[in-house]
């Protein structure tokens, strides 16, 4: 068995860099035609999670890591997302709530 690290191909990268740039043109083209609202922001959000999903899993590694370290670095953003997505229905139902009671 050699000492050396895993090798990838090339065109693996090339592929991903072409993927990556694929996206990024299609973020581009959310702000060229003009889509407005939620639609907007949820495409822009789309596509900054995939291309940040494929740097991390191919330029990074982690697609080829044990699944206890993936867990380990995955874990904690997605649950401060969901702790996030809780302040906010809580705000907005203080928020309505206080519409309510003090008119």
């Amino acid at each position: 068995m050699s000492a050396q690290g895993q090798t990838h191909p090339i065109g693996l990268y090339l592929k991903i860099w072409g993927l990556l740039f694929v996206l990024s043109a299609m973020s581009y083209m959310v702000d060229y035609l003009h889509f407005q609202g939620l639609l907007r922001w949820g495409l822009i959000i789309t596509f900054m999670l995939l291309k940040a999903g494929l740097i991390v899993a191919v330029f990074m590694h982690m697609a080829w890591e044990r699944m206890a370290l993936v867990y380990a670095i995955l874990v904690p953003p997605l649950a401060l997302l969901v702790l996030v997505g809780l302040m906010w229905a809580e705000a907005d139902h203080t928020f309505l709530t206080r519409l309510l009671f003090f008119r």
